[in-house]
């Protein structure tokens, strides 16, 4: 079981960057926070909408240093092909991050998410630091979608609590909203100002 706090795994697997296959690995993005998602298949269902909604907000992780990866077991030429069928006829079009071609499971496995009997993986999410270390993982049934705002928002509040050693984001926090010190005084001083 991975473990937050320590190194995420690492990986290297021909990716579709744009219309060109690319080895990527991890360590390719050293000194970046990185945002690895898996999703279970090409060619479904609620993974196009998830794909899409990433590749929408991925200028919003770029702004933060951040670099969006999907993942599946589906091959390269998989991903290809879906980039070209048009989104209006269940495809995904043109996607602004890499997406691995995962055919191995290696990296599936490796994070914990492959369904072994069925040879996909889950619906996992990844927030790795520009360290290597694994800040945040979330999974999903495959029958439920990942929030790309909720994603975004927890690297904006990962990125925060480590430029502000000693302080933590309290629930539903935002860039701009109060944190509090973690104390006790601190935490009195914010459910203070925040009490209605």
């Amino acid at each position: 079981m991975l473990m937050i706090g320590k190194k995420a795994p690492e990986f290297k697997a021909t990716a579709l960057v744009g219309k060109d296959f690319k080895d990527v690995s991890l360590s390719d993005y050293k000194g970046k926070y990185v945002v690895l998602f898996f999703y279970p298949l090409d060619f479904t269902f609620v993974c196009p909408t998830e794909i899409i909604a990433f590749s929408d907000k991925a200028a919003e992780f770029e702004k933060l240093g951040a670099q969006v990866i999907g993942c599946s077991v589906d091959s390269k030429f998989s991903h290809l092909a879906w980039t070209e069928v048009p989104r209006d006829k269940g495809g995904i079009g043109e996607i602004k991050y890499p997406i691995l071609a995962d055919i191995t499971k290696d990296i599936a496995r490796s994070y914990g998410v492959l369904i072994e009997e069925a040879g996909i993986a889950l619906r996992g999410v990844f927030i790795i630091d520009g360290n290597g270390v694994l800040k945040s993982a979330t999974v999903n049934n495959n029958n439920v979608g990942r929030n790309i705002d909720e994603v975004l928002r927890t690297v904006q509040a990962d990125q925060f609590a480590e430029s502000h050693p000693g302080e933590v984001c309290p629930a539903n926090w935002t860039p701009g909203a109060s944190s509090m010190k973690a104390d006790t005084k601190g935490s009195k001083e914010y459910f203070a100002k925040v009490a209605k």
